[in-house]
């Protein structure tokens, strides 16, 4: 598989961690399911703490890419999410052709009458990194967004 450059904070190429943590939410979809797995993982996160809009960029930014899977890439995937340190990774996988190269670069602002190619955009705006790994088998894309500084009673 190709790899995409990420898009994180430190500005090199990067890979979500292993997956062995426990898993907050780990199930397959289809184009019937996406309001549902909006809601899971919506409850999810609510359950460990990430809410406002930092909770609701980050549902929009994975809801923007499980429809990616529904439309372009065979109409069922796999989303994981999982906690990994102070930050909430999730990895939607699916079957499909590959991601084009022209969306492999870093996302450039779409055009206001462009037809698509605004979900991979919208998902570095609202996520501090996401990582694409592509290929002719299938395509795995990473999002992720830190939790909220908890602050001790004084």
């Amino acid at each position: 598989m190709r790899s995409a450059p990420k898009s994180g904070p430190n500005g090199g190429a990067a890979s979500p961690p292993s997956v062995d943590a426990p898993h907050l939410l780990d199930r397959s979809f289809g184009s019937d399911e996406i309001a549902v797995l909006r809601h899971e993982v919506t409850s999810r996160l609510t359950g460990i703490g990430l809410t406002g809009d930092r909770q609701q960029g980050f549902v929009l930014a994975v809801n923007e890419v499980i429809t990616n899977v529904v439309l372009h890439a065979g109409g069922h995937g796999r989303v994981v999410l999982w906690l990994a340190g102070s930050s909430v990774w999730c990895t939607v996988t699916d079957s499909g052709p590959g991601i084009p190269a022209s969306f492999l670069r870093s996302p450039e602002v779409p055009e206001a009458f462009e037809v698509g190619g605004r979900g991979i955009w919208l998902a570095h705006q609202l996520c501090d990194e996401v990582t694409m790994a592509t290929g002719p088998i299938g395509t795995t894309i990473g999002l992720r967004i830190a939790l909220p500084r908890r602050t001790s009673p004084a």
